[in-house]
């Protein structure tokens, strides 16, 4: 790749701090999730449509990064978003997920875009939005489909 070439728009790889790597792993799993058989003892990777979710411990990920581990912020300015079909099927994201043991922020509601939206935080204080977006339609592998 060149300067000309750019620098491709895709995510590959999100990966998340977390403190308890199995009980993070069993979360995920909880929300129905499946674990890859790529996951080690070190890291647990989950694929979803078109990237891949990795939990790694707090403490390595800074490590990794070369930045000191200085304790997680509450809101870390950043979240992670599922969108769905329907209201319904974030009404019932949300009960699936507050099931496994995350804490609602904000219960789903009518948007002032015309969606639907809520917030839940997950047993790191990860922050995930489940949406659904009339104005953002999906392709036959469930994956945004945006121009």
């Amino acid at each position: 790749m060149t300067a000309t070439d750019g620098f491709p728009a895709r995510i590959s790889i999100v990966t998340l701090g977390v403190s308890d790597l199995e009980r993070s792993a069993r979360f995920y799993e909880q929300l129905g999730w499946r674990r890859s058989a790529k996951s080690s003892p070190e890291i647990v990777w989950f694929r979803t449509a078109d990237s891949v979710l990795g939990l790694f411990p707090y403490e390595e990920l800074a490590a990794d990064a070369g930045i000191p581990a200085t304790g997680e912020p509450s809101f870390r300015g950043v979240t992670l978003a599922v969108n769905l079909e329907s209201p319904e099927q974030v009404d019932t994201a949300v009960e699936v997920a507050v099931a496994a043991g995350a804490t609602v922020v904000k219960p789903p509601t009518a948007t002032s875009w015309g969606g639907y939206s809520g917030y839940f935080e997950d047993l790191d204080g990860h922050l995930w939005e489940l949406a659904h977006n009339p104005f953002f339609p999906f392709t036959e592998a469930g994956q945004l489909d945006l121009p």
